[in-house]
């Protein structure tokens, strides 16, 4: 269990840390991932100066690291705790790789957003729906896994209530 605690502070310390340097920009950084066209895109980074963009760019660096951290959480979560234990081994599966998913499409929309803010790139749109669509199933996912959890949760807050009632 050192591993998932390990893994779960890290990944609070990386969130934190990030949000942190990341609340200076207006509009917000979270805006820009769901930018599905060159226009949209371009309405956040132009309202943002110099500056700004160039804090995004270091953003995204630091994002791959805490991209990685709720991977790891999340498989190692799933896999070592007692919470899943009561659900099929297919389910489990499927839990325990949805955050190591989310992250590769974090990553990915990620390394597209370094090459479309690296310099002015309006003419491929295809690239700016791309970016937004893996951002969509991130972040879908993600709801997708913290739904798992409370259900686990309370799946397990049941049990536990059933075991004293037959006491």
């Amino acid at each position: 269990m050192f591993i998932v605690w390990l893994s779960g502070i890290a990944t609070l310390v990386m969130f934190a840390g990030i949000a942190w340097y990341l609340a200076p920009l207006y509009p917000g950084a979270v805006l820009l991932e769901f930018a599905f066209t060159p226009k949209s895109f371009g309405t956040v980074i132009h309202a943002w100066p110099a500056e700004y963009l160039l804090r995004y760019r270091g953003f995204l660096s630091l994002n791959f690291l805490l991209l990685g951290c709720y991977g790891f959480f999340g498989y190692f979560f799933v896999s070592r705790s007692p919470l899943f234990s009561r659900y099929s081994s297919g389910m489990r599966t499927v839990t325990a790789w949805a955050l190591p998913v989310a992250a590769a499409l974090g990553a990915a929309g990620n390394t597209l957003h370094a090459w479309l803010t690296a310099a002015p790139r309006f003419g491929v749109p295809p690239a700016y729906a791309l970016a937004a669509t893996f951002a969509v199933f991130k972040w879908l996912i993600l709801a997708g896994f913290m739904l798992a959890v409370v259900h686990a949760l309370l799946r397990d807050e049941g049990a536990s209530e059933t075991r004293i009632s037959r006491r």
